[in-house]
Parts: structure tokens; sequence; C-alpha cells
């Protein structure tokens, strides 16, 4: 394995950049996912049979939170890059540690969210309005629980091997898919929630 000391660590190598690479055609994938709910979403978004429409459900607090929980672990992850990039361990380790909390109180908030649709009567079986709802909220949700098993599977060998080309690889990567997610929670919060209030 040949390295290359004038890139940064994560493509230091030959088989990381080519990681890195397949990653993006991985992202690619994802957003024609993500771009199939969406259009699914909108499509159905007026049609609410008997059930309540989202401005009957929606509560701006609990979405704000989850807005500011997951838009500050995209800035945590990035300090954990740079840490990483400058050999600080310990700090990359503590940031890293704090995006997957972040992830887990914007998880948190979104199960309670959950509850309490299913509570006032709007599940999937209500209406198309509904079910488009919760499997786009749901497949976001699913790919955030990934991620937090992911991160800490990835903590686990930062502490056991330290920064290495692999582990750096897998942290880079590990960052490209969170700032991901944080951009399709955008989308979600701006066309689904905001929209939905008006």
């Amino acid at each position: 394995m040949k390295i290359d000391a004038s890139k940064p660590l994560e493509y230091s190598t030959e088989e990381n950049s080519n990681k890195i690479f397949g990653f993006w055609i991985f992202l690619g994938a994802e957003i024609a996912l993500f771009a199939t709910l969406f259009t699914v979403y909108f499509v159905l978004v007026n049609r609410f049979a008997s059930g309540p429409s989202g401005k009957e459900i929606f509560e701006i607090g609990p979405v704000l939170m989850e807005t500011f929980l997951l838009l500050t672990s995209s800035f945590t992850i990035g300090l954990a890059v740079h840490a990483m990039r400058h050999g600080y361990k310990k700090a990359m380790m503590v940031f890293m540690a704090i995006t997957l909390l972040m992830g887990l109180g914007f998880l948190g908030i979104e199960i309670m969210e959950f509850f309490t649709y299913v509570h006032e009567g709007a599940t999937l079986q209500t209406s198309a309005f509904l079910s488009s709802l919760f499997v786009l909220l749901g497949t976001h949700g699913a790919h955030v629980t990934f991620g937090l098993l992911w991160g800490s599977a990835i903590l686990i060998q930062l502490k056991r091997q330290g920064i290495n080309p692999a582990t750096a690889n897998k942290t880079f990567i590990f960052s490209l898919y969170w700032h991901f997610l944080d951009v399709v929670w955008i989308f979600i919060f701006s066309f689904v929630y905001l929209k939905g209030l008006m």
C-alpha cells in the first residue's frame, strides 16, 4: 500500500481515493431514492381522505429542535474531520461523539413526533398524504439510525487503531454521508413542514 504524503490522509492511497469516488456514486443513488420519495409526497400531499392535513398535525417547536440538532451535528462532524487532518485523535473522537449524540437527540424527537401523530389518529393507513409522509420521514430516520451505528463502529476503531489511512478514510466517507442527511433534512424542513404549516 503506497501512501502519498502530499494528499490528505483520507485520500493518501489509491484504494482510499477509489472508495471515496465509489461513495459519491452511492450518494447519487441515494439522491434518486429521496427524489422519488419527495415526488410521491408532492403528488399525494393534498389527498387527506378523512384524515388530518399537515397544518393540523405539524408542530413547529419539535421540528425546529430537530433542525437545530441535525445542522449543528453537520458542523461538529466537520470539526471532527478538521481535527483528524491535524492528527488530534482525542478532539476528533469528542466531535464525532457529539455528532452522534445530536443525531440520537434528533431521532428521539422524531420518534416522539411519530407517536404523537399516531395518538392523534394520523397513521400510515389514514390517508395517502400520511402514508407518503411516514415513508419519507421514516426513510430519512432509518438513514440516521444507520449513521449512528456506523459512526459508533468508526469511533471504536479510532479508539483501538488511532488515526491511520483506513480510519481517516472511513471517517471522511461517514462525514459525506452525514452531510447528505442534513441536506435531505433541509428539503424536508422547507418543503414538508414549513410548506405544510402555511
